[in-house]
């Protein structure tokens, strides 16, 4: 059942484009404590699986996801905001602990400090688990999905480590703090040790071990999820939540190597992510008890909001001050900061521990007289409200941030514009698929429109964002974002249907860049006469081929499927430009960048040494890849 109401909400998630985690959480509830106040007795409770059993499949599902999410976690993605993100994951998350405990023993009052900052190292994760969903959802920009991924990960890591050292040395044994920082170096550093020595072994058995001619690649996917639970076991048994670290740091290491079958361990650890997550968070939204979530009521909704509308905002600011991000790409990731996986099973397990204690004591206190049977209820009573403050807390802020963060992200994404505008293509043919290759490989957001269903299965499976539809109708235009695109690409076999995709998009939705394909030369003229950019198919062919002929080195430079080089023109908007020469403004672009053309006012100029740049200067820049990308943002910041 839980199974089944994983793929139902995340089939219902994509339909609706929202986070599934929001889906999750409702048919747990539904299954769990509100099945209780319709049925006799509720379907789904702890005592469905037992404490011991639900600790082990959560234990393994984290593992996966942990792993999955540090898999994705590319370096290279890490350099589009290098600054921030380490600030993110080290000040950023000092402050959310600190702040998050001083929320929780505020609102309480009558809570340790200890508790108080157990809570808080739970609530610093956020996690790929949530932010994941949102980010498909939500297609931001590079630096903003890379700094918000990466903020999840690693702090999913040392929120974990951090909690679990919290609960043992100052919770349960009542050790000075000053024992947290060895505890929590161990754990990581055997997390980090465990981790390497797994990712070391499986990427030596996947690239220098036949694993078998005829079905290498399922052994090669079911090796990878081997080393990932390997892992986190492993670490694990050395120290509790050390396995987090180790599973961490097998998929970043895995991920970032040269391994076989790639895509396909990629496709299949997607696939099995997604079911446990969904197993896991109805699970635990499945075994909540209502009584727990009203007993810390007004105080516990303090905290959410305290964490959601104080916090985050201000751990966010700091953190990204001085970078690449604008106000609004700061509002953003300010808003987007739910709480996921890692706090709620491990807040799970820190109450089911907690519980069993108290039962232990209330044992003790039975075969016990006098004080000491009174002392030993009155511990147990103590444990009992720790566990239920710590659960109630932890799960009310888990739902709150993410119920009304995940749901209204794409309204907040759009209110705010740090959407990227859109590149749709109209066609999904050859030409429109290489098109799109090219453009996303630079980061484009590209949308592609079609009205072969076949073709529009090819296209999604090629891993491309495809509408299925008619170009020629302006309301498949509005769904594909027409409203916020900056260009129109008419690539479809047809030039009637061409001409009219043109056209809409100039005169319904006001988009300065439509380009239109003219597949029989003779139309070309007429196009141009009709106001519509045109390419030629003909003409370009037969431009490709001059280029080989006359110009053979930037050609291959150009259209080299493995080349290293960019050419983009970029509108000219930063002060620091305006006015100077080249020769000034030279030697502040990137290393391997240059200026090779400036158009003004429609007109293309090759520049000098002494040309001055004005405003409304549209700049091509030439180079290297990522030294082009570094200029882009140096000519044009936002």
């Amino acid at each position: 059942m839980i199974f089944a109401l994983g793929v139902g909400a995340q089939l219902l998630a994509a339909r609706l484009r929202l986070p599934s985690i929001i889906f999750y959480i409702a048919a747990g509830l539904a299954i769990g404590p509100l099945s209780g106040l319709v049925l006799p007795s509720r379907l789904f409770s702890l005592e469905t699986f037992g404490a011991a059993p639900l600790s082990a499949i959560v234990g393994l599902s984290v593992a996966i996801i942990v792993f999955e999410g540090a898999f994705h976690l590319h370096i290279d993605r890490l350099r589009e905001a290098p600054a921030a993100t380490f600030r993110l994951v080290t000040l950023g998350a000092g402050i959310a602990l600190v702040g998050t405990a001083v929320a929780v023993k505020f609102a309480f009052g009558t809570t340790t400090w200890g508790l108080s900052f157990l809570i808080g190292a739970l609530l610093v994760a956020t996690g790929p688990t949530v932010i994941a969903p949102i980010l498909q959802v939500v297609p931001v920009r590079d630096r903003v999905a890379a700094a918000l991924e990466t903020e999840g990960i690693v702090n999913d890591v040392t929120a974990a480590i951090t909690a679990v050292v919290v609960f043992e040395v100052i919770v349960l044994s009542g050790a000075p703090p000053v024992e947290l920082l060895s505890a929590f170096a161990e754990r990581l550093g055997q997390g980090i040790l465990v981790g390497g020595i797994v990712a070391a072994i499986v990427y030596y058995l996947l690239r220098y071990i036949d694993l078998s001619p005829g079905d290498a690649p399922r052994n090669a996917r079911l090796l990878v999820l081997a080393g990932a639970i390997v892992a986190y076991a492993g670490a694990n048994y050395l120290s509790g939540e050390a396995g987090v670290a180790a599973a961490a740091t097998a998929g970043i290491i895995l991920g970032n190597m040269d391994i076989p079958y790639e895509e396909e361990i990629t496709a299949f650890k997607g696939d099995v992510t997604l079911l446990v997550l969904s197993f896991v968070f109805i699970t635990l939204a499945g075994i909540l008890e209502l009584d727990v979530l009203i007993e810390v009521g007004v105080p516990g909704l303090l905290v959410a909001v305290a964490v959601a509308a104080v916090i985050r905002p201000l751990l966010m600011f700091v953190s990204t001050v001085g970078g690449r991000f604008t106000f609004g790409e700061r509002a953003f990731m300010s808003f987007v900061g739910p709480r996921g996986i890692i706090p709620a099973s491990v807040a799970t397990l820190f109450a089911i521990n907690l519980q069993s204690r108290s039962s232990d004591l209330e044992t003790q206190a039975a075969e016990a007289t006098g004080e000491t049977a009174t002392d030993l209820l009155a511990q147990a009573a103590t444990l009992d409200q720790q566990a239920q403050l710590l659960i109630g807390t932890v799960f009310l802020v888990i739902l709150t941030t993410a119920v009304i963060e995940g749901g209204l992200a794409r309204y907040i994404a759009q209110y705010l514009d740090v959407i990227p505008m859109r590149v749709i293509i109209v066609g999904g043919g050859r030409v429109g698929r290489a098109l799109a290759d090219r453009l996303e490989a630079r980061g484009e957001n590209v949308v592609i429109i079609e009205d072969d269903e076949t073709q529009v299965e090819e296209i999604r499976n090629d891993g491309f964002t495809a509408i299925i539809g008619d170009g020629t109708d302006t309301d498949v235009l509005r769904e594909s974002g027409a409203n916020n695109a900056k260009t129109v690409v008419a690539a479809t076999g047809d030039d009637d249907t061409n001409l009219l995709v043109a056209q809409l998009a100039s005169t319904n939705f006001e988009i300065e860049d439509v380009i239109a394909r003219a597949n029989n030369p003779d139309n070309v003229e007429a196009f141009k006469d009709l106001g519509v950019r045109t390419i030629s198919s003909s003409l370009a062919i037969a431009w490709a081929i001059d280029n080989q002929i006359e110009r053979p080195a930037i050609a291959h430079w150009m259209t080299d499927v493995d080349r290293v080089g960019d050419v983009q023109e970029v509108e000219v908007t930063s002060e620091d430009l305006i006015g100077r020469t080249l020769r000034e403004v030279g030697p502040e672009l990137p290393d391997s960048c240059l200026i090779a053309l400036v158009n003004r006012d429609g007109e293309t100029i090759v520049p000098n040494a002494e040309f001055t740049i004005q405003a409304g200067d549209k700049v091509t820049l030439l180079g290297e890849s990522d030294a082009v990308r570094e200029g882009m943002a140096f000519c044009h910041p936002e």
